[in-house]
């Protein structure tokens, strides 16, 4: 839990704060207003390749953010993939779990 708030922390360049909530210890992220939010949590990960990947936005130039996965312990695993909306890649945490990070 503490690899993945710090990972996701540095990645992201957010402060994610640890709460607990239930019987397991909870990364939020933190959020301005009413922007939304979300969390890391310690529950049991889907079978690799059978899962969703969620796509986290991050502030332009991605190739920093894509940077930041690296330095932290992640791998990207993909080139960056121009759409009409913008840009993004795939990417691993240190933990093997699959996001994508998009401009």
């Amino acid at each position: 839990m503490d690899r993945a708030q710090a990972f996701y922390g540095a990645v992201l360049q957010n402060t994610l704060s640890l709460e607990t909530m239930g019987p397991n210890p909870i990364a939020l992220f933190a959020a301005k207003d009413q922007a939304a939010s979300g969390h890391v949590y310690p529950g049991k990960p889907a079978p690799r390749g059978t899962g969703g990947t969620i796509h986290l936005a991050v502030a332009a130039p991605l190739e920093d953010a894509l940077e930041r996965v690296k330095v932290h312990g992640g791998e990207v695993v993909s080139e960056i993939i121009q759409v009409p909306s913008g840009h993004f890649a795939y990417c691993l945490d240190p933990d093997g779990n699959s996001f994508g990070l998009f401009v």
